[in-house]
């Protein structure tokens, strides 16, 4: 019981640090989002094997890793998904449009739900069948009003989902993973960081101390939250899990609203509303088979 308490405080922690990113990205406002993949990508690397070596985690064997050359390929291949993912979420954050983030992480486990039923063969319940069909209504209804798709939300709610997905086919832990997936990138961020040198184009190559500091701390601002997730995921359920990541895209709509005076219509208040309904009866399920199970098990 104290393991699995811990487990939801690391996991809320996680959630809560993702929820607040918005406000470090504040002072990057218009940043280069090329250069801040590139850079991200590039110390993602020393700050994760400082993390293993602070937890006291062996550093993987390339003898061994080159064993399951599947989880290799796959590391790869979710490292491009989270990077699109991530671009996306950056130029959001960093363009005003911290709405459009939050929502991309409502609609993310609506696509999430989709992925397992087409992919590892999942059952829908008539709560996620209902959320994914109101999930479709309040996006249309954005359409139907402003005569486009939301599409930043899409994007990063549809290729986290995807990079969740590629997850479930690696087999190292999520550490290894992650560093891997940073070692594997780093190669073209080196040659893109190289080229923009070199042909002076670089906007964080070539400002200021302070800049390139913020530009470079985004590496940890980003993985420290994964951290704490990776480190709650052997100490809890996956359910807990999945009902505290709402956490972190309703921090970001509060601090859209009400921190950054971002516009908050009517067509958005119907979209939104329409959308919570059906992680709310998600949510109202998954407590409900929760509470039963705990009254199975005692």
């Amino acid at each position: 019981m104290h393991t699995q308490r811990t487990g939801n405080a690391l996991a809320a922690f996680s959630f809560v640090l993702w929820g607040i990113l918005p406000l470090y990205y504040q002072y990057l406002p218009g940043a280069d989002i090329n250069d801040l993949l590139a850079l991200r990508i590039l110390f993602s690397i020393p700050f994760m094997l400082f993390v293993m070596l602070l937890l006291r985690r062996p550093l993987p064997k390339l003898s061994k890793l080159w064993q399951d050359k599947h989880s290799l390929v796959m590391s790869g291949i979710a490292g491009l998904i989270m990077c699109v993912s991530w671009y996306a979420f950056t130029w959001a954050i960093t363009h005003d449009q911290v709405l459009a983030a939050s929502l991309g992480f409502f609609i993310n486990p609506l696509f999430a739900i989709a992925l397992g039923v087409l992919f590892l063969k999942e059952k829908l319940s008539k709560a996620q069948s209902m959320a994914v069909v109101l999930g479709i209504i309040g996006i249309g209804y954005q359409v139907l009003h402003y005569g486009e798709l939301p599409w930043i939300s899409l994007i990063m709610g549809s290729f986290f989902a995807i990079y969740g997905l590629c997850k479930k086919y690696i087999r190292y832990d999520a550490l290894t993973s992650v560093t891997l997936e940073a070692v594997i990138l780093a190669p073209f961020a080196l040659v893109y960081l190289a080229y923009s040198f070199v042909n002076l184009t670089s906007t964080a190559l070539f400002t200021d101390t302070t800049t390139l500091l913020l530009y470079i701390g985004s590496a940890p601002v980003t993985l420290a939250p994964l951290i704490f997730f990776a480190l709650a995921i052997s100490r809890t359920s996956l359910t807990m899990v999945g009902l505290m990541q709402y956490i972190e895209p309703t921090l970001q709509f509060l601090l859209a609203v009400f921190l950054f005076g971002e516009v908050f219509d009517q067509v958005k208040a119907v979209s939104f509303s329409v959308i919570w309904l059906g992680l709310l009866l998600c949510s109202l399920e998954a407590f409900s088979n929760l509470a039963l199970r705990r009254l199975k098990t005692s």
